[in-house]
């Protein structure tokens, strides 16, 4: 299966508090801190919501 690495690249300070669970959920705590999962639904689903906050790059 496909991975992507998601990065943190903005704060989570003065967010909703949907979105901090779903940065925390995805295994984020700190700006700079890169992650990767499998490419699927969930995971995609997850980074749409807090794109603002992250960066995708591809495994």
């Amino acid at each position: 299966m496909a991975k992507i690495k998601v990065k943190q690249v903005r704060s989570a300070i003065n967010r909703a508090q949907n979105q901090k669970r779903t940065l925390e959920a995805l295994g984020l705590r700190r700006i700079g801190q890169v992650v990767e999962h499998d490419d699927t639904p969930n995971i995609l689903g997850m980074v749409n919501k807090v794109k603002h906050l992250v960066s995708i790059v591809e495994a």
